[in-house]
């Protein structure tokens, strides 16, 4: 009889073939080393992921809101008031997303004074595109030198751009995937609209994160989205830089996707034990949970109704939190409730002190610049850094409410665990705001004018002053008959 190759066992005793036993220890061996590599590796795992470093650009040409409701004709206070602006920054033809980002990343790299050859992923959150191939990000390699070993590309969705970019980072770094250097976010736009209603809410900017393990700044585990397939705002005309814009069902979309993403953070903190007195089983409790609220702004205005919104949250699950309340708003249709202007002006009142302390801070540069797109929620991050100080930041949490019309929403949070004077000082932004220039209205509309004029030329040669650009400011020079740029840096 033919014995078969694979018995392993022979003999009364049971014993292991000698081939068996040795293939046996060798797997025990194996499993041994895996174990040991898999500590080891759990003890090498980045910590404290999130912000070491930030800069932002915010352009030295502004209009005055004030001024620009006279030259408008309209009523005084509609664009002060009633949307909570007092200046407006805006470039003419010398700068574009490709110098306003190269701008912002080499003042971060350089205050930072930021080996680029440490950084494994840089990636652009923008809506400003001058090419449908050719990334911001490529245009951005030019300041890392012989380093080319560098991930990430641009993201788009509105405004929402930032915040994918800086999610993927943030996934990168903890990730089988990571190399140990850290990463970079650049974003941010130039936000111009046609003649009428909607063009004091434009702005400029561009900012700059430095991410990375054993931060000050760490970005908590917890985040929640809401996406949605919505036309509240788009840009399908590639041959104007002016959107599509439905403003009141934008708002409506914004204060929806607020509430949802709320409800979904809430469920998960719930969940992960990480709220001890919750509003309800969808609202963790705003006032308990939350430090300072940090929110994408279109307009000063909609953030002040937004965290009222947040409060209204918690007391349709929950109306003894705010006993003063009628308790019949609470039960109010939902879909209703996101036009309601009875319960808007209702929290507003009922936020207005708590605004004060937890979300005004954070709208000083916002109100000052209009709005960044893509950079607008970590414009009003690095304001909130600047206008509360370090001390008064030790150990507090952070929510961030990031919104990209069409639609793209997250709802995510960080805490300040170490000194932040540094990246205070580094963002200098009292002193940036102080030296700036603010122009006419006329003024404001020749430029606009001169970016109508340069719109997908070729063989073009931009027209604009750069006396009032500050040292150190990329801006254009020259497009050639193959639509390739050129640029000079303002000494």
């Amino acid at each position: 009889m033919k014995l078969s190759t694979k018995l392993c066992w022979c003999g009364i005793k049971g014993r292991l073939r000698p081939q068996k036993q040795q293939q046996l220890h060798n797997t025990n061996l194996q499993m041994t080393e895996l174990k040991k590599q898999k500590t080891a590796e759990q003890k090498t795992r980045p910590q404290n992921v999130g912000i070491k470093g930030i800069q932002i650009y915010i352009p030295t040409q502004c209009v005055n809101q004030s001024e620009l409701e006279k030259f408008d004709g309209v009523s005084q206070g509609k664009y002060t008031i009633g949307l909570g602006q007092t200046n407006m920054s805006f470039v003419n033809d010398r700068e574009d997303i490709y110098s306003m980002s190269l701008t912002v990343l080499s003042k971060l790299i350089k205050s930072y004074n930021i080996d680029t050859n440490k950084i494994g992923r840089l990636e652009v959150g923008t809506e400003t595109l001058i090419d449908k191939s050719k990334s911001v990000k490529s245009v951005l390699m030019q300041l890392f030198g012989e380093n080319t070993d560098v991930e990430g590309i641009d993201t788009l969705n509105a405004c929402y751009g930032g915040t994918n970019a800086l999610f993927n980072s943030l996934n990168w770094i903890e990730s089988n995937a990571w190399d140990g250097r850290d990463a970079i976010v650049v974003c941010g736009d130039i936000a111009i609209y046609d003649k009428g209603a909607a063009r004091p809410t434009g702005g400029a900017g561009t900012v700059a994160m430095w991410i990375g393990p054993d931060a000050p700044i760490v970005f908590d585990s917890v985040r929640a989205s809401y996406m949605e397939h919505a036309y509240d705002f788009y840009k399908p005309d590639f041959t104007s830089e002016y959107p599509y814009v439905d403003g009141h069902f934008s708002l409506t979309c914004y204060v929806k996707a607020l509430d949802q993403v709320y409800k979904s953070y809430s469920k998960k903190a719930i969940s992960k034990g990480l709220v001890s007195d919750p509003a309800g089983s969808d609202a963790l409790n705003v006032l308990k949970y939350f430090d300072y609220n940090v929110f994408h702004v279109p307009t000063c205005k909609l953030v002040t109704k937004s965290y009222g919104r947040l409060l209204y949250n918690d007391f349709r699950a929950n109306p003894q939190l705010f006993p003063e309340v009628d308790a019949e708003l609470a039960t109010r249709d939902y879909d209703e409730s996101l036009t309601d202007k009875n319960i808007e002006k209702t929290f507003v009142n009922v936020a207005k002190p708590f605004h004060k302390e937890r979300v005004a801070q954070s709208l000083i540069v916002p109100t000052n610049t209009g709005n960044m797109y893509t950079a607008s929620v970590y414009a009003a991050f690095a304001s909130l850094l600047n206008y509360v100080g370090s001390d008064d930041l030790q150990g507090k949490r952070v929510g961030l409410f990031s919104y990209g019309s069409g639609l793209a929403a997250s709802l995510y949070s960080c805490k300040i665990v170490g000194d932040v004077q540094h990246i205070i000082k580094e963002l200098d932004i009292t002193n940036k705001l102080a030296k700036r220039i603010t122009e006419t209205p006329k003024d404001y509309e020749a430029a606009i004018e001169l970016r109508e004029n340069a719109h997908l030329k070729k063989n073009f040669k931009p027209q604009g002053s750069i006396e009032h650009l500050q040292s150190g400011v990329y801006y254009l020079t020259n497009i050639d008959d193959k639509f390739r740029r050129s640029y000079d840096v303002k000494k």
